[in-house]
């Protein structure tokens, strides 16, 4: 049985975790849990009671379970038969259609709330703006998923505010789009870049003060005494320390409390430190020795390292905003893409709309330069349509009436009308715009390095820091080592950033898929991603991969029957399925005006054809391997007939009408174009490519010939597929499939990458990790490329963040004084530092440069 829970008292994947692995400790159980929505999806044998669970999760922390309301019982049969019926039941698939949502989709980021950027508490999200209580960044606000509603307001009286187009209802003046509110990501931005101001301001004389001392006969001296000084330094601070850059102490504070300890720890610690040393050698001098003092009897203060480095810090963050408000840029260039207006065709009259009226079955006129406004298809006109943001191709596409429009592509030259068959969340937009959200917070399986090394850095710098300044206590110069100690120990603080860690990977990931989403590649989760990296095969099916996926029936040869009689029997028995030869048959009956009936007791029989009856006559289309297990014989004459139209690429289905041969169906589906290139291309990039079809040999060996594949094995039944994937994996060899049937998602959800062709069937599409929006095989060379792409700009990052602590924590430390006389200013320190997470954010955005 199969039952569904609600969980309450679930605040982060921590907690998610801590529930899955104890209701999987009841025995008899196999629970998976998931954040968004609260609930477990429970497997048990034999039904287990609620309460006991409720005990074990009580035993656990404060979690509470109870059986969602409505739910169902069902036996795991039932559950697996249903799975593909309740398509109308959970989230929405990539063409509108529903689906349960999978494993793959428990990472998601909800629209309008705030998370981590590095992602420290997984799903974790919050309602307000603040920091991490992890890493102590900045939470980012999560883009808003639907389209803005776009409101219109009077010139000249801005009180006046409508949902739609219009007239003034005061003046009669034509209404305006009103004003965008700022962005989340510009506030934060004009926050710190206030901030910033107001820290130079204060931290530029504090600087020149304590810089002329290194000119000769210091002319500030003429002015005032040091002691002085001292005290404009220490007001000039104030402003900086405690308005432009208190966040940061507050933040290291909270890491300390928590003991999630982070980069504002060591800024909170080396910064703090400074600043509290300063104040206390100002008023208490007399406390501290010789060795610390200056010739005038003064204590050497830090005033200006602390101000520098809080303001160079500042600086980094201030550019981090910058660099995050780029990183999301993919959704929101794909949220423009669809209109906020369209025009409705109501009793032959137009009238302008906004977008969120659209219903189904509305008609919609398109004008030449408009963007399409929802999914749908031309009734009434042609046109060329720019599909490049959805699909990645530059080559505009002609559309005529029937053909399908998608939102967000760009009308050519000529009007037409649509019918809108997809609104709302149910259009390909909106489902892209979705897929690229969630992959975006996906967690690559490289990252783990760098979370188990996050783990214990802080810790690790403090006791360097500390060993530092003991060191150089002891071995220093003997007039100023416990100056050379407290500087060296600050630098050490200041220089380490553990943001470059853990940023590398999920800022190279976020822009990736982005860059994936605009080439018409749209990727599921970052593992996926990775993993088509190494992808030494790809096992692909033929029709609809390969091919067209447009298969038509070329010529019906018969024996000793009616021509159009035989038609009607095949045609009316294919009508209820939704393979491609079905539908060619189908349409080539209608084509010829045969009036379908009514077929009984039919069954597809997978990999094989269908069988129904029709007219009181048992009816059977399919292959050899139908005929043979129906017990059909097939005359030589026509064995031979077959087998000469088979070498020339074609499928032939054998017709069989109450146990007799009574002829067959030609049929073709022309290679797709683009397909010997793609196959080429990925084999000179190392991949194998294996074609797996259902189709007989001759036919698979014709195709396999044109394309020059490594392989092809033919009349292959989803088992099969099945069984050569786990083949192939047990050789240590990782495995992409590509297909587009319901027969290839075993295979697809198999395989190590399964790739799903946009223009396939919807659950083919959701046991895939990777979708290709124009279901090309270019996709797969673009996915490849793309995936290299994005490994080596994370590699690059990784390298970075740990060649730059490896190298700048040591020089930090003073390593290099004993041969090259170099030490290294916290202030130097602090600007190394800044400008390490600054750079890994930037690497990453290189990505949407990358030409593919």
């Amino acid at each position: 049985m199969k039952h569904t829970y609600k969980i309450t008292g679930m605040s982060c994947d921590g907690c998610r975790s801590k529930v899955e692995k104890t209701l999987n400790a009841i025995e008899g159980i196999d629970a998976q849990v998931t954040l968004f929505p609260p609930q477990a999806i429970i497997s048990m044998e034999e039904h287990i009671p609620t309460q006991k669970m409720q005990e074990a999760l009580s035993a656990a922390g404060k979690y509470t379970i109870e059986m969602e309301s409505g739910h169902k019982m069902e036996s795991v049969e039932e559950f697996a038969d249903t799975e593909t019926k309740k398509s109308c039941c959970s989230t929405v698939g990539i063409h509108g259609h529903k689906h349960e949502q999978s494993k793959e989709n428990h990472h998601k980021i909800v629209a309008g709330k705030y998370y981590c950027p590095m992602f420290c508490e997984g799903d974790k999200v919050y309602d307000k703006a603040g920091d991490c209580p992890v890493c102590g960044m900045d939470l980012v606000k999560a883009p808003e998923m639907s389209i803005a509603k776009t409101q219109y307001t009077c010139p000249m009286h801005p009180e006046v505010v409508k949902d739609e187009p219009g007239s003034c209802s005061i003046c009669g003046m034509d209404l305006v789009p009103l004003q965008v509110e700022e962005s989340e990501e510009n506030k934060t931005y004009t926050d710190l870049l206030h901030k910033m101001k107001i820290a130079l301001l204060f931290t530029v004389p504090i600087f020149i003060i304590a810089m002329s001392d290194m000119i000769p006969n210091n002319p500030m001296m003429h002015i005032m005494d040091m002691k002085s000084w001292n005290w404009v330094q220490f007001i000039l601070s104030l402003p900086v320390v405690f308005y432009a850059s208190w966040m940061f102490f507050e933040r290291a504070w909270k890491s300390l409390v928590t003991w999630n300890l982070n980069m504002f720890t060591l800024i909170g610690i080396g910064a703090g430190v400074a600043f509290l040393f300063s104040v206390f050698g100002m008023f208490f001098s007399d406390f501290f020795p010789e060795e610390f003092k200056t010739s005038m009897g003064t204590v050497h203060l830090y005033f200006e390292a602390t101000t520098v480095i809080l303001t160079l810090v500042l600086l980094g963050q201030l550019l981090e905003a910058r660099a995050h408000n780029k990183t999301n840029g993919a959704i929101k260039e794909l949220l423009k893409l669809a209109p906020t207006q369209a025009v409705l065709v109501e009793n032959g009259v137009d009238k302008v709309i906004a977008i969120d009226a659209i219903k189904k079955g509305d008609l919609l006129r398109v004008k030449p330069g408009d963007k399409i406004p929802v999914d749908g298809k031309i009734i009434e006109g042609e046109s060329t349509i720019d599909e490049s943001m959805i699909t990645g191709e530059p080559i505009p596409a002609d559309k005529k009436k029937d053909d399908a429009v998608v939102a967000g592509t760009i009308n050519g030259n000529k009007s037409f009308l649509m019918l809108a068959e997809k609104v709302g969340a149910e259009t390909l937009l909106s489902q892209i715009v979705q897929m690229v959200n969630n992959a975006s917070r996906s967690r690559a399986p490289i990252q783990k390095l760098a979370d188990r090394i996050s783990k214990y850095f802080v810790p690790i710098v403090v006791a360097v820091a500390v060993l530092t300044f003991l060191v150089w206590a002891k071995f220093g110069p003997e007039e100023n080592a416990l100056a050379y100690g407290f500087i060296n120990a600050v630098a050490v603080l200041i220089i380490a950033c553990p943001c470059a860690l853990g940023l590398a990977t999920p800022m190279s990931v976020m822009v990736g898929v982005g860059k994936g989403a605009q080439l018409g590649v749209l990727i599921k989760n970052a593992e996926a991603l990775e993993k088509m990296n190494k992808v030494a095969v790809l096992i692909t099916d033929k029709t609809g991969t390969l091919t067209e996926g447009k298969p038509s029936v070329e010529k019906v040869f018969f024996v000793d029957a009616d021509e159009n009689e035989l038609l009607q029997y095949i045609a009316s028995v294919n009508q209820y399925s939704e393979h491609p030869l079905a539908q060619a048959v189908v349409h080539f009956a209608k084509a010829k005006a045969i009036v379908l009936s009514e077929a009984k007791d039919f069954e597809a029989i997978t990999g094989k054809g269908v069988i129904g009856t029709v007219n009181g006559k048992r009816v059977a289309l399919g292959n050899k391997k139908l005929m043979e297990q129906l017990k059909v014989a097939i005359p030589q004459e026509m064995k031979s007939q077959v087998l000469t139209k088979q070498k020339l690429g074609k499928t032939v289905s054998y017709v069989a009408v109450d146990q007799l041969v009574s002829g067959y169906v030609l049929i073709s589906d022309a290679v797709k174009a683009s397909s010997a290139a793609a196959v080429k291309e990925l084999m000179r990039k190392g991949v194998e490519v294996i074609m797996l079809t259902g189709d007989n040999s001759n036919t698979a060996r014709a195709v396999a010939d044109e394309l020059q594949l490594s392989s092809f094995e033919a009349e292959c039944l989803p088992e099969d597929k099945l069984r050569i994937i786990q083949k192939l994996q047990a050789e240590g060899k990782i495995v992409a499939m590509a297909g587009d049937g319901i027969n290839d998602a075993p295979a697809l959800a198999q395989s190590d990458v399964g790739i799903a062709m946009g223009t396939g069937t919807d659950v083919a599409i959701e046991s895939a990790k990777i979708t290709l929006v124009k279901g090309d095989l270019q996709g797969i060379v673009k996915a490849k490329e793309l995936s290299h792409a994005v490994m080596k700009n994370i590699h690059q990052n990784l390298f970075f963040a740990f060649f730059y602590n490896v190298i700048g924590i040591p020089i930090a430390a003073g390593v290099l004084y004993p041969f090259f006389g170099i030490l290294l200013s916290p202030m130097i320190a602090a600007l190394a530092m800044s400008f390490s997470s600054v750079s890994v954010i930037s690497n990453a955005l290189r990505l949407r440069t990358l030409k593919i």
